[in-house]
């Protein structure tokens, strides 16, 4: 029988016999690649010089060689940091934690989530009466450094609305695959360090200022 190439098999119209040439194509090529690399290996083993050239020509791909130039991505943080007049460095964090309007059962368990985490935290139940203008100036009146507000909508956590106070910035975080840590095979208890933040991609000029 001749040998089939890739071209033919697409004309054979039987499942099984289309397999069967393909399996043999495809054993056909494997035999074919393996004597030349050894065909190749006993040339560069009388001739080094011919391995060193060919493993000099043959560099992989990576994902870094790959990458297309972004002007946005910052290597390290220009100038000065927009937001750091803001930020009082000697100052502790006083937060205050809340939900939006409507809020269930789902922003009430992370927002005690939340106060195992981050330390020197208050969570105050939001009325629906009461605006965001309207909690800020209670977190202003009490000293509260930030004000947390989860946002929930249809039993879900969609995201958090992060406002420094008093004068900001805020920021809203889209929040997914969220997973409750009762649900986390062999979790441990939170302790009472201070946690630790990790920010993936923050890679922008934008992004290293918010982080």
């Amino acid at each position: 029988m001749a040998p089939v190439d890739s071209e033919k098999l697409k004309t054979i119209k039987n499942k099984q016999k289309r397999q069967k040439l393909f399996a043999e194509l495809k054993h056909n090529q494997n035999k074919e690649r393996h004597k030349e690399r050894k065909a190749r290996a006993k040339e560069e083993l009388e001739h080094p010089e011919l391995k060193e050239k060919r493993l000099q020509e043959n560099v992989p791909e990576t994902i870094e060689s790959k990458r297309v130039f972004d002007e946005t991505i910052a290597t390290e943080l220009e100038g000065d940091d927009d937001f750091s007049s803001y930020f009082d460095a000697s100052k502790q964090p006083k937060i205050l934690i809340t939900t939006s309007p409507h809020a269930k059962k789902q922003a009430y368990n992370f927002a005690a989530t939340l106060m195992n985490i981050i330390p020197n935290t208050t969570f105050v139940k939001r009325q629906r009466q009461y605006t965001m203008n309207d909690m800020a100036e209670y977190c202003v009146n009490r000293d509260f450094t930030d004000l947390i507000v989860i946002n929930e909508d249809k039993k879900k956590i969609n995201g958090i609305t992060f406002i420094h106070l008093p004068s900001g910035p805020t920021f809203y975080f889209s929040v997914s695959s969220l997973r409750d840590t009762k649900h986390i095979r062999g979790h441990g208890k939170q302790t009472g360090h201070v946690p630790e933040l990790v920010l993936n991609n923050f890679s922008t000029r934008l992004g290293q200022t918010v982080a």
